[in-house]
């Protein structure tokens, strides 16, 4: 038996939502039909796309790799249901856009290769800075649109913005951790650990201000902007991370696991959107690439 969309929509959902229960609430369906359609799609496929423990379900190295080409399969079906809506001409023109640090691999490559087949005749240009200077540039005109962290936005009075994701913070771990089997873990018991610090779009800055409001002072091991290097001291045990969601994968580049965890507590999240400047008129190409990042948006598992 062939897999099916709904199967493939069902497995990003728990991928990406943690647990069967949370893709359920999101889906609006029951956690047996979620459940019973990931069983179907293992035997289809012949691997374990999940492991099963008392604590839920985590992806395996199979269900990483396979999870990739889910979300391009129904990525792809979005894209040729709405070729089929849009009666638009092929269009020419420019489109300079501004990106930030963390938001350039994790959300932008998919966008503007959408973005590309969509509008082929366009000319994209593209800028990555940080969000103060990118700001400055759309409130100068110097930029059509960015695609940047929101959560901070400094200039909301000038400038327009509409989220694109939302993801909160959790906690990166090493296999064998002992917090890992830990019922509940506290920002307490992260401020007694070695912290590896993302330094790019205010995670510091946030990381920071989130301890020092519950009274604890973060031990910092080691600073750095690349997420990679993140992901591979963390999973060869040089200390833990508190990252948003977005830019959590289950293996370093050397193949080591790393895993994720709540903390209890409440943690501020991250908002990923564009930004534009308000009163303007944007153009054409600035116009259709906002409509394909609200697409993407609506395709995505709820």
């Amino acid at each position: 038996m062939a897999f099916t969309l709904r199967q493939l929509q069902y497995f990003v959902a728990v991928a990406e939502q943690g647990t069967v229960t949370r893709a359920a609430q999101n889906l609006s369906i029951s956690q047996s039909s979620i459940t019973e359609a990931i069983k179907e799609l293992e035997t289809d496929l012949g691997v374990e796309l999940f492991d099963r423990h008392p604590r839920g379900l985590s992806i395996t190295h199979n269900g990483h790799q396979f999870l990739r080409h889910a979300t391009k399969i129904l990525a792809d079906v979005s894209d040729a249901r709405r070729s089929f809506s849009d009666s638009r001409e092929e269009r020419g023109g420019r489109l300079s856009l501004g990106v930030t640090s963390l938001v350039a691999g994790y959300v932008l490559s998919d966008l503007l290769a959408r973005y590309r087949r969509a509008c082929p005749g366009v000319e994209v240009s593209a800028i990555e800075d940080n969000g103060s200077y990118l700001e400055h540039l759309l409130v100068g005109g110097e930029l059509d649109v960015a695609v940047m962290v929101i959560s901070n936005l400094r200039d909301r009075m000038a400038l327009q913005a509409e989220i694109l994701e939302t993801s909160p913070y959790r906690l990166w771990l090493p296999i064998g951790h002992p917090l890992v089997s830990a019922d509940i873990i506290s920002v307490e018991d992260i401020a007694r650990q070695p912290l590896i610090m993302l330094t790019v779009d205010e995670i510091e800055e946030n990381t920071g201000k989130l301890l020092t409001a519950l009274g604890a002072r973060p031990h910092v091991a080691f600073r750095t902007r690349s997420v990679e290097a993140v992901r591979s001291l963390v999973a060869t045990g040089a200390g833990i991370a508190l990252l948003p969601d977005l830019v959590y994968r289950p293996w370093s580049l050397e193949g080591d696991r790393i895993e994720s965890r709540d903390v209890s507590g409440a943690l501020p999240v991250v908002q990923v959107g564009m930004v534009w400047r308000k009163g303007s008129s944007l153009p054409q190409s600035a116009r259709d690439f906002v409509g394909i990042a609200e697409a993407l948006r609506s395709a995505r598992p709820r």
